[in-house]
């Protein structure tokens, strides 16, 4: 079983064929027999992937800061429910408890989750592979920015490859059993790795 991080809108006012992706999503985890890591929002895509996860039979947590209990409404029915104390504790929260992460479309919330757990990646403080899911092509300006800034040497194509691309749930679930199953260990000497990896930019 892998614990996969899902990071998504919550936002009630998006096209309803992102809460049937995000629906989609849970639905396929718990299928394989995987776990779900949440936002532990009860709305839109954040509550369709954790609703349709419990209802095929998948362990649901939901980790909420307490600023954001009243304005996502908390998912009360998740398995484990965790109130944080604030943003960063949150993401820290989801980060230690996941094996991957899979990014639906979103927000601001949503490109700063993934940006800060691709650059984790990207800097060898972990092995999770990082996967995009973006079937309608919200995010396909970033996705030709990341080209354009390997083209132009600001980010090195060994970073860009960190984060995978994919247009449909099925896809998004195979390249995260892939990368689990071909993950590395974080190597012991970080720090020194870490300089390399700087040194080496672009």
């Amino acid at each position: 079983m892998v614990a996969v991080c899902v990071f998504c809108s919550s936002s009630q006012l998006i096209d309803p064929g992102h809460v049937d992706l995000a629906a989609g999503l849970g639905t396929e985890l718990a299928r394989r027999g995987h776990s779900l890591v949440s936002g532990g929002g009860r709305v839109s895509m954040m509550g369709a992937v954790a609703r349709t996860a419990r209802e095929a039979g998948a362990h649901t947590l939901g980790v909420i800061p307490q600023t954001l209990v009243g304005l996502e409404v908390a998912d009360e029915d998740a398995d484990e429910l965790v109130v944080t104390p604030d943003m960063r504790s949150r993401k820290a929260r989801m980060d230690a408890a996941s094996d991957a992460f899979v990014v639906l479309p979103g927000g601001i919330g949503t490109l700063e989750e993934l940006l800060e757990i691709w650059v984790a990646r990207s800097l060898g403080m972990h092995t999770k592979p990082v996967v995009v899911c973006d079937p309608t092509g919200v995010y396909a300006s970033l996705h030709r920015l990341v080209d354009d800034l390997v083209e132009a040497r600001f980010v090195r194509a060994a970073a860009a490859s960190e984060l995978v691309w994919t247009t449909d749930v099925v896809a998004a679930v195979d390249a995260v059993e892939a990368g689990v199953a071909g993950s590395r260990d974080v190597p012991a000497d970080r720090e020194r790795v870490v300089e390399e990896t700087l040194e080496a930019e672009p």
